[in-house]
């Protein structure tokens, strides 16, 4: 293992301790470990001090986490072409960076931007003419075979991508997925130099505005380790208890979506009112339904007294029998599961290979949770959630949404009732980071596995800020599910991974 760097979730340590190996032994070391247990956390490159680009990849292997690094050259051999996992990475290094993967098997753009080097666009585009989607996409030659496209403007009030489906009938062959119409870059604000660092978790907890906890979390982790902050025990245990209220709400509100999609109208109305619950706790704790500000690094920005915990039990008491009741009338009902069972199904390999996180990967057999593999904040004090459907298809999806529900109903009050003295932090404007160094965080947010990365150069500045919201895992996984569905099922598939534009365009 001396090609890797063992590292723990949200430790800092120096750069100069991350393996700086040859490409040949850097390709050979992450294929070695992809191939079997390994999955990808970060992938990703950046420009030094020297104007030397450079790639870091960071791998989860059981219960571990490694890291290691290269010099990268305007063209390299892809390894996606050997292993699956690194096949929207490598797009994304392309396009950020102006870098070829040689032989990559579906090379297209991510987000449809100019690479931030001002190279030769890999792609061919002409940013001045062109608008996202304009390339030859997959097609499907046959007498019987039509093509339906749908999108980027939605007839919802949803975020903009284009959804192209080759069929044959009502059979989808496949489906092909085009987003990037709203890229923000995110990363490049968060590395902007010269802001003051209260303005990074703004930023931060807006990269999807229904995860922002589970983002402004993992910034917060970051900025603690290279400062040097010390968090309460009483603010972990809020923090936690904030990102449960945001898994809650979110699969609630999803849960009464899928039956809006099946026509079951009475869990569609109750789970869309208990939802609005749910937000209205961290607007208690909070102030913003979203929970914006709660989270800041060194611990929390407002107090969370015994009167506003007291709320939190008192309704989470009040709402939980109702909720497990209307589970059961939504997963009993035969016209449910009849739409649900084998519909949209990802096997287990097929989840293996694209590296499915998140309840979109428990569904299909995948078991990691980092609350469970890399515990952070209070997830050392409770228990942790099992999974008893696993066959991948709509059905599991939302069999595993229910069960963290009731997971997230029971463990909210464990920690609450602990004894919490947490004091809200002041936010200053600067902290003093580590030079040179090197930090990654993983949280289980409510779609899954949330990672933030920075690098900081020798004046202790961001030199390198990447995020990974889960969707950029399981995008692909909803385009694998739609394989041999009837195109009447996409509005189902779609929503049982419920996945984020914005958080993928970035």
């Amino acid at each position: 293992m001396d090609n890797l760097l063992q590292v723990q979730n949200g430790q800092a340590v120096s750069r100069a301790d991350i393996p700086d190996l040859s490409f040949r032994d850097f390709q050979q070391v992450l294929l070695e470990e992809t191939r079997h247990s390994g999955f990808i956390v970060q992938f990703f490159a950046y420009e030094n001090e020297q104007a030397t680009l450079k790639l870091i990849a960071v791998i989860r292997s059981g219960l571990h986490l490694y890291v290691t690094g290269c010099s990268l050259a305007d063209e390299y051999p892809s390894l996606t072409a050997e292993c699956e996992k690194f096949h929207m990475f490598e797009r994304e290094i392309a396009e950020q960076f102006g870098v070829r993967p040689k032989d990559h098997p579906w090379l297209k753009m991510v987000r449809y931007h100019e690479n931030y080097r001002g190279k030769e666009d890999v792609f061919g585009n002409d940013y001045s003419v062109d608008i996202p989607g304009n390339y030859p996409y997959f097609t499907v030659d046959g007498d019987s075979v039509h093509e339906v496209a749908v999108g980027p403007v939605h007839a919802g009030i949803i975020e903009p991508g284009h959804f192209r489906f080759q069929c044959a009938g009502e059979k989808v062959f496949s489906l092909e997925i085009q987003l990037g119409y709203q890229h923000r870059g995110a990363e490049k604000l968060l590395e902007q130099k010269g802001q003051p660092l209260n303005r990074l978790p703004v930023i931060a907890e807006s990269i999807a505005g229904d995860t922002a906890i589970g983002h402004s979390l993992c910034h917060s982790q970051a900025i603690e380790a290279l400062a040097g902050l010390e968090v309460d025990e009483g603010s972990k245990i809020i923090r936690s208890v904030a990102l449960e209220l945001e898994r809650i709400s979110n699969h609630i509100g999803d849960l009464g979506a899928l039956s809006g999609d099946v026509a079951f109208n009475p869990p569609l109305n109750y789970f869309g009112r208990i939802r609005g619950e749910f937000l209205n706790l961290l607007l208690t704790m909070a102030g913003n339904r979203f929970g914006k500000g709660l989270i800041r690094p060194g611990g929390i920005s407002f107090p969370v007294l015994a009167e506003h915990r007291k709320i939190l039990c008192d309704k989470i008491a009040d709402e939980t029998p109702g909720i497990a009741n209307v589970c059961d009338l939504l997963f009993s009902a035969h016209t449910v599961l009849a739409r649900f069972e084998h519909t949209g199904t990802v096997p287990r390999d097929i989840a293996e290979k694209l590296g499915l996180v998140g309840y979109s990967g428990r569904a299909s057999s995948l078991p990691y949770d980092a609350r469970i593999t890399f515990p952070t904040e209070a997830y050392d004090m409770v228990e942790g959630n099992a999974n008893a459907r696993t066959n991948g298809d709509v059905f599991s999806r939302a069999t595993v949404r229910r069960e963290e529900i009731m997971h997230s109903l029971r463990i909210i009050p464990e920690l609450l009732a602990k004894d919490i003295d947490a004091e809200p932090v002041p936010v200053p404007s600067s902290h003093n980071l580590a030079p040179d160094s090197f930090v990654v965080t993983i949280n289980e947010a409510w779609r899954g596995e949330v990672s933030h990365c920075l690098l900081t150069d020798k004046d202790g500045s961001i030199l390198r800020y990447k995020v990974k919201d889960p969707s950029f895992h399981n995008w692909t996984g909803l385009a694998m599910s739609l394989r041999n569905q009837g195109i009447s099922d996409f509005p189902l598939c779609n929503k049982s991974f419920n996945l984020s534009y914005c958080g993928f365009d970035l």
